[in-house]
């Protein structure tokens, strides 16, 4: 896309709006391609406002919009000049397009974090409900969705989160590969072969990390993620628990321990035995949909009498919260059967049902033709938003991501005092999350705009190749961070 900016409004910020409507596009300032989308954003300043003019070509058509936004009391300039160009690209792109986001012109991961922030500001429901539609466009709905999420979290980041922080471990391996993910190289056999040299390092890499954090550190909330840790055998599942455990043991205040066991092909009741015994009180277990056709689609190694059985293994070992993950919008589903899934999920009364929308990703299989359309995902979050809520659910954390489709969310619903602290953590940034193992991310978190991430090597191989000088110097910068940062 040929995109041209003037006046001093950020191209970034304008990319970020412009793939709401291109998603996928590359943007580039040389000459334009025949057939290329292009937009021409110039922004004009003066003593009572700003006004943007912006003009959009694509398929043949051209569309001008012209939005003037004034000064007021509690707005930066820059802030007064995302809201007009946001307006302008908004009502200029929907017109060309036919197509309206419902999350207006908000482009960030965490659509709830701005509705915080306003409530922490005091300002009532309604008054935030207002700003949200009228200086970012967003629905109604999605405003409701985005206050009610803000409103939980708050709770439960005052009442759990503050001055604490979470450890993450990252055992990132997968029996197969689903046809919507990009992770190819995790579950090829020469990966999964790297499992028991994996383990020893990672084991070693907790010990380390539990010594830095140090004695005094309040760790509320511990999860093992993937890939699918429960990929893991029962012997090499009891060898990372025992050594999670032996760290625990050390300190008191831990309120939540998850493990996923996405693959309901990989979970048995030896397993989440082992799991329970160790005091894991959080267990996913993810059909993403009940349909076997649309099962066999995406490459899922397992039926749903599959998940089922699974479900009833986790319910059966006495872990304490379960969380179920759905897919809205997967390619050869339909509404009809995402809520027959939902509906039969409901049914089962897990503690936690995670409603994701079908995202394309680099180098998966499966790709979404028309990630605009998105009819079939929204009527299936929409659905998902009124069927949890007769259920009992309530909405307690939401995200978006990039080339979703219907630039649609994910949301967490959980039953009453059934939410879960991670999630809340890693979503809005409250606290700071200690990782270990291949892919992760540590963050340090100081306020509300002050954070330092440290990341560890991507891939297994590429952990694994890790020398003791690069080890040491990646626990010695984390110490630095803690004490200094």
């Amino acid at each position: 896309m040929k995109l041209k900016t003037e006046g001093g409004i950020k191209p970034y910020f304008v990319q970020t709006l412009c793939m709401l409507f291109f998603p996928g596009e590359k943007f580039s300032g040389g000459e334009r391609r025949t057939g290329e989308p292009e937009l021409y954003l110039r922004e004009e300043e003066n003593a009572e406002g700003i006004t943007c003019h912006v003009t959009v070509t694509a398929e043949g058509k051209t569309e001008y919009e012209t939005c003037t936004e004034p000064f007021r009391n509690g707005y930066t300039a820059d802030q007064t000049a995302k809201i007009a160009a946001g307006k302008a690209v908004y009502r200029a792109c929907g017109r060309l397009l036919g197509y309206r986001p419902p999350w207006g012109t908000l482009t960030g991961v965490r659509p709830s974090k701005l509705a915080m922030g306003l409530l922490r500001q005091d300002m009532d429901a309604g008054a935030s409900i207002k700003k949200l539609t009228d200086d970012y466009l967003v629905s109604a709905d999605k405003a409701s969705l985005a206050l009610s999420v803000a409103q939980t979290e708050i709770d439960v980041i005052d009442t759990h989160l503050t001055g604490a922080c979470s450890l993450y471990i990252s055992v990132p391996f997968c029996p197969s590969r689903c046809a919507y993910c990009s992770f190819v190289s995790y579950s090829t056999p020469r990966l999964l072969s790297l499992i028991p040299d994996y383990l020893t390092r990672l084991c070693g890499d907790i010990d380390r990390m539990f010594e830095v954090i140090g004695p005094e550190a309040r760790i509320v909330s511990v999860y093992i993620g993937g890939g699918t840790p429960t990929v893991l055998t029962e012997a090499q599942l009891a060898l990372l628990l025992g050594r999670i455990d032996k760290n625990l043991k050390k300190r008191k205040g831990l309120l939540e321990y998850t493990l996923e066991a996405g693959r309901p092909d990989t979970i048995t009741t030896e397993k989440l035995i082992i799991a329970r015994s160790f005091g894991v009180t959080r267990v996913s277990v993810n059909p993403q949909t009940l349909d076997d056709g649309v099962l066999r689609r995406i490459g899922r190694g397992h039926t749903a009498q599959d998940f089922l059985r699974a479900y009833d293994i986790a319910r059966e070992s006495g872990i304490k919260y379960i969380n179920t993950d759905l897919i809205a919008g997967l390619p050869g589903d339909s509404f009809e059967v995402f809520a027959q899934s939902l509906d039969s999920i409901a049914a089962l009364s897990p503690e936690n049902i995670t409603v994701h929308t079908f995202c394309v990703k680099k180098s998966a299989d499966m790709q979404a033709p028309d990630l605009l359309g998105g009819d079939t995902a929204q009527q299936s979050v929409d659905y998902a938003r009124l069927k949890t809520g007769e259920a009992g659910y309530i909405p307690y954390y939401v995200y978006r991501q990039k080339n979703s489709a219907g630039n649609l969310e994910n949301t967490g619903y959980a039953l009453p005092s059934c939410e879960g602290l991670y999630n809340i953590a890693i979503m809005e940034e409250i606290h700071s999350i200690f990782a270990v193992g291949a892919g992760s991310v540590t963050k340090i978190v100081r306020g509300a705009s002050k954070i330092q991430r440290l990341f560890m090597p991507k891939y297994p191989y590429e952990y694994l190749n890790m020398n003791e000088t690069d080890i040491g110097a990646f626990f010695a910068e984390t110490a630095r961070l803690i004490k200094d940062f």
